[in-house]
This record gives structure tokens, C-alpha cells and sequence, in this order.
């Protein structure tokens, strides 16, 4: 009965992330980005011209802005979703995925602040926005600089060598997946009805981040079962309180965000690095 659950819960779970990685989803998905954005640039512009019907005057932004805005929250979307798959290959090229989106959010904010600029711009109107964009530009190329350090201490070690305990790590990382994607399709539903409604909601992507919390501890301690090694468990433990960092970066004031987010990525790294080193001598005592 187990065989048969993990065997229908791979099949479901490979068939989705061979379809969303295929050549042709990722031609679509790039299509739907560039075809969003301009559809939408024209939207605002007739509607500032005047050439909308006025029902649509609370759906279609004022301001040009606001389209760069939209597809960065799509491509955001996309990315999150991949993040969701990753989770199944490596925990180390999950977080990795996680600062990946980091960064891009905190670019997504540098160019939010430019729904704030009058249009025509008026520098005598724009300081504080300045400097929100110029924070969070910032921090986004030294997580980007983070990250590319991060990427080349990556050393993948399987949790276990026995065959049948990794298939079943494995499986349980694919279910725990499919929930997440569950997950993600409530909260992305759930966010457009009160976002449509005008109902107050919490950040969609901050929401989602929590949720990774919990699943992050939920794969330690599944890990637990397969392998009991003091510094993988410290590792996956470390990189569970990195997904914590990450929710209070995302929801913290301006400024603020950047620093933790640095900090976060500077305490990934070295985690990463002090593991590859203490790992790779418990194996060499162990021989």
C-alpha cells in the first residue's frame, strides 16, 4: 500500500514539473510576460486619454509604472512556483531559489517606488522615493553577489546511501511539494477575491514565505529519520531559520529589509561554508 502511494504520488509530481519545465511552458510563460505588460501599458494609456469605459477607472492603474510592477509580481508568480520544485532536489538549491526571489523582490520594490513619481517627473516630488529605490537596489546586487558565492560553495551530498530510504526522502519531498502547490493556488485565490473586493490582505508573497517556514522545519525533521548526522541536521536547521530571515525581510520597513536581507545571506553562506569544511572531515575520520 505504501509502494502504491509513493509510486502515484512521484508519477503525479513528475509528470507536473516535466510539463513546467518543458521548452514549450517556459516559451508561454515568456510570452504571457511580455504580452501582459504591454497590454497593459496600452490599458493606462487609453485610460488617461480618456478611451476607457469608467467601470474599468478602479481596475486599470493611473499611472505607466505600474505595468513594470504587474509583470515583475508575475515573474515573481513563475519563480515562486519553481521555488516549490526545487525543494524536491536539494534543500541547499531551495535556499538558493528563496534568495533568488529575494532579490528579485527587493528590484520589484525599486521599481514599485516609481508609481509614486508624478508624470511628467518633478525631482522637487521625488526624494524620499530616491532613496527607497537606491536601498533596495542596493540590496538586491549584494544578495545577487551573495548568491553567486553561495552557488560555487555548493557541494550536494545525497541524506542517506541507502537506496530505499532516499527514494522515500525523496517521495515525501514530492508530496510535501504537491501540498505546497495546493497551498499556493488557495492563497493566490484567496488574495484576488479580497484584493477585488477591496478587503485588507496581507502581502501575497509573505504569506507564501510562512507558509515555507513550516515546511522547511517539516523536511528537517523528516530528515531526521534517514540520516541523524550532527552537522546535516544543523545545516537543514540553519537553513530553515534562513526561510525565517527571509519572512521578516520581506515584511520589514524600508531600509530595515535590506539589512536583514544582507545579513541573511552573509549567515547562508557561512553556514555553508563551515559545513563543507566540518562535514568533509567527519567523513575523512570516518574512513
Amino acid at each position: 500500500m505504501l509502494n502504491y502511494l509513493e509510486d502515484k504520488v512521484n508519477t503525479l509530481f513528475d509528470r507536473i514539473e516535466n510539463r513546467w519545465e518543458s521548452k514549450l511552458f517556459i516559451s508561454i510563460s515568456g510570452y504571457t510576460l511580455v504580452v501582459s505588460f504591454v497590454v497593459l501599458l496600452i490599458l493606462i494609456e487609453l485610460l488617461l486619454r480618456g478611451l476607457l469605459p469608467h467601470f474599468l477607472d478602479k481596475i486599470v492603474p493611473h499611472n505607466h509604472f505600474y505595468a513594470i510592477n504587474y509583470v515583475f509580481t508575475l515573474l515573481l508568480v513563475f519563480e515562486v512556483i519553481s521555488l516549490v520544485f526545487s525543494l524536491v532536489h536539494s534543500v541547499a538549491s531551495s535556499v538558493g531559489k528563496q534568495f533568488e526571489i529575494l532579490s528579485l523582490i527587493l528590484l520589484r520594490n525599486s521599481f514599485k517606488e516609481f508609481i509614486y513619481f508624478p508624470e511628467p517627473i518633478q525631482w522637487d516630488k521625488i526624494t524620499e522615493p530616491i532613496f527607497h529605490i537606491l536601498s533596495d537596489a542596493s540590496g538586491a546586487l549584494l544578495v545577487f553577489i551573495i548568491l553567486g558565492f553561495y552557488y560555487k560553495l555548493q557541494k550536494h551530498q545525497l541524506i542517506t546511501k541507502n537506496e530505499l530510504d532516499q527514494k522515500r526522502f525523496v517521495s515525501a519531498k514530492k508530496l510535501l511539494a504537491l501540498a505546497l502547490i495546493l497551498v499556493f493556488i488557495f492563497l493566490g485565490v484567496d488574495y484576488l477575491w479580497k484584493t477585488y473586493h477591496h478587503i485588507p490582505v496581507t502581502n501575497f508573497f509573505t504569506s507564501f514565505y510562512t507558509v515555507l517556514i513550516f515546511s522547511d522545519i517539516l523536511i528537517v525533521l523528516i530528515s531526521i529519520r534517514y540520516c541523524q548526522n550532527y552537522y546535516s541536521v544543523f545545516r537543514n536547521s540553519a537553513f530553515a531559520l534562513t526561510t525565517v530571515f527571509i519572512r521578516l525581510a520581506l515584511s520589514a520597513p524600508v531600509y530595515l529589509n535590506v539589512a536583514i536581507a544582507v545579513f541573511t545571506g552573509l549567515y547562508t553562506l557561512g553556514v555553508t561554508y563551515a559545513y563543507n569544511i566540518f562535514y568533509k572531515e567527519t567523513l575523512r575520520n570516518n574512513e
